[in-house]
């Protein structure tokens, strides 16, 4: 089957970052994170969501974080140089972005936003977030990804 590079692995190819680009069944019904690491047949943690806020004083910015957590609205405002914050509507995500939900990769949106990735991803060897569509993943090393996306490393989970 062969598949078409997206704008993502275009940028990586461009930083001559190595990555796998790694189909899986969507379930228009279920976009979460949670059915991807299924289909992929991976742990829940290794499987990172890109989430798109706004915040009162910065205005947009990302977070990108283990695809099973909820990101904590305080921490996220705080390390973005906001005082609150909030993820944008969904009916915003494409014109913003580039991108719709459940496929929304950190990398090749139509703008640069600050962005920022939960720490834990540097606790593997390969993580995989959207590349960009529906059914598509980039498996990839986290280092490399987060110096492509030019991110911050903090912690941004609610704890449980």
């Amino acid at each position: 089957m062969k598949i078409n590079k997206t704008n993502a692995a275009r940028i990586l190819d461009r930083e001559k970052v190595k990555y796998e680009l790694v189909p899986y069944e969507v379930d228009e019904n279920d976009l979460s994170a949670i059915h991807v690491a299924a289909q992929l047949n991976e742990p829940i943690e290794r499987v990172f969501k890109t989430l798109v806020l706004e915040g009162n004083k910065t205005g947009i910015f990302v977070c990108v974080i283990p695809g099973e957590e909820e990101v904590d609205l305080k921490l996220a405002a705080k390390i973005s140089g906001n005082k609150n914050c909030d993820l944008i509507p969904m009916k915003e995500i494409l014109g913003l972005t580039g991108y719709i939900r459940g496929g929304c990769s950190p990398l090749g949106m139509k703008k640069s936003y600050p962005t920022f990735f939960h720490q834990s991803a540097l606790d593997f060897d390969y993580i995989y977030v959207s590349a960009g569509i529906r059914g598509l993943q980039i498996k990839t090393d986290p280092e490399s990804l987060i110096k492509c996306c030019r991110a911050e490393i903090c912690e941004l989970i609610i704890k449980a």
